[in-house]
């Protein structure tokens, strides 16, 4: 038998590729093992913990993208739902956790750690251009009541 590596579907041997998820590699049931996926007769074992934090559902969603790139088990869970602000309930933390199989915890630490680094210079990057444009735009702009 087969097994998609996204979904976990269960192929016969002659097919070469998941029917719901065009691309994916069919592999046997050893490759699925080492790279810790469950097969679907088996229940999944697997322990996740908090490897990062995310303000906000698209850099969670940057943060996902990039450790499946890796091809490390996680998902991101909102902590929080609804309507909150930190005056009325006191709550400071952050609204997304990023959850990875505990043994790939460490180097997932490390890549988010980059990741967010590079996040924050670009964040940095842009609020220094847009700065610099507003200079430029009062530096240009007629007096005031000269219209």
């Amino acid at each position: 038998m087969k097994y998609c590596m996204q979904c976990g579907s269960e192929y016969q041997d002659g097919v070469k590729e998941c029917a719901d998820c065009p691309g994916s590699a069919l592999v046997d049931a050893e490759t699925m093992r080492q790279r810790h996926i469950p097969l679907p007769s088996e229940g999944d074992t697997r322990k996740f913990v908090r490897a990062a934090t995310a303000e906000d559902p698209l850099t969670a969603e940057d943060y996902v993208r990039l450790l499946e790139s890796k091809n490390i088990p996680v998902f991101a869970r909102p902590r929080r739902t609804g309507s909150v602000d930190v005056l009325t309930t006191g709550v400071l933390e952050p609204w997304w956790e990023i959850m990875v199989g505990e043994e790939f915890l460490e180097r997932s630490v490390q890549l988010l750690s980059l990741e967010k680094a590079e996040l924050d210079a670009t964040a940095d990057e842009a609020a220094r251009a847009a700065e610099e444009e507003e200079l430029a735009t009062e530096a240009t702009s007629p007096p005031p009541g000269g219209i």
